[in-house]
């Protein structure tokens, strides 16, 4: 499920569960036992990456659509806590963003420092409501740091998807790399941050978050993702959702 190598003091941590990166309950472990485990040996900044042409596609919804309450709170719970280990990760954490990265995939991409995506017809964005899903308070709270509130409430109220230079252009991508440069301009990038204080450098870093890292330290985001994903609405997109995707 993920492929774990260093290049110095910089960890490359990349997604590996096919088709799509869709994030269940072991993999949203196991990205948190990884974030832990790099640090541990000596990861100063951290690469995080997915599969060619595919970051993440989010949530595993034919899994999750299967589950009971007590389950998908407990995905929930850990899903949030991987937002908050990379919002607050005591080192940089760069997003090679490999391919598509829609719903949850661009969140966990927004969570991260820098954000790198590549040259091609890949989409990101936070479409969730397209699915019946509300965009939670902390992730609405992330996108509005990242392009500011008028843009981050069209965007989440919409559930737009953006080409990467359209996300480029509102701030959500920070630069648009080739493909084949992704690895070396993460890697450019990560060791330019490590050549600065770092002191300075990550009590700055994580300071300019300070409001994000505490609201994903709530439980508010759990209980009410729980909730909504087992309203009438939500659970009927959902089932058109897995639906649509089982004649692909």
């Amino acid at each position: 499920m993920l492929h774990i190598q260093f290049h110095d003091a910089v960890a490359e941590i990349r997604m590996d569960r096919p088709p799509a990166n869709a994030l269940n309950r072991e993999f949203v472990e196991r990205l948190l036992a990884a974030l832990e485990s790099t640090r541990m040996d000596g990861a100063h900044a951290i690469i995080l990456t997915g599969r060619p042409g595919m970051f993440s596609a989010g949530l595993d919804v034919p899994e999750l659509i299967t589950q009971d309450r007590r389950q998908v709170e407990a995905f929930w719970g850990l899903f949030f806590s991987l937002n908050r280990q990379l919002a607050g990760s005591p080192v940089p954490v760069i997003a090679a963003i490999s391919g598509h990265a829609p719903a949850g995939g661009a969140v966990l991409a927004l969570q991260c420092d820098w954000r790198i995506g590549v040259t091609g017809k890949f989409r990101i964005g936070l479409n969730e409501v397209q699915v019946g899903l509300p965009v939670p308070s902390t992730i609405l709270l992330c996108l509005e740091q990242l392009v500011g509130p008028r843009v981050a409430r069209r965007l989440a109220t919409r559930g737009e998807l953006l080409l990467m230079d359209d996300a480029v252009a509102v701030g959500l991508v920070d630069e648009l790399v080739a493909p084949d440069e992704l690895q070396s301009t993460a890697l450019k990038r990560a060791n330019e941050l490590l050549a600065l204080p770092p002191v300075a450098m990550n009590t700055t870093r994580l300071a300019s978050k300070a409001k994000l890292i505490e609201a994903l330290g709530s439980s508010g985001d759990t209980a009410a993702a729980t909730a909504w994903w087992f309203s009438t609405e939500t659970q009927t997109e959902m089932r058109k959702l897995v639906a649509r995707l089982a004649k692909k």
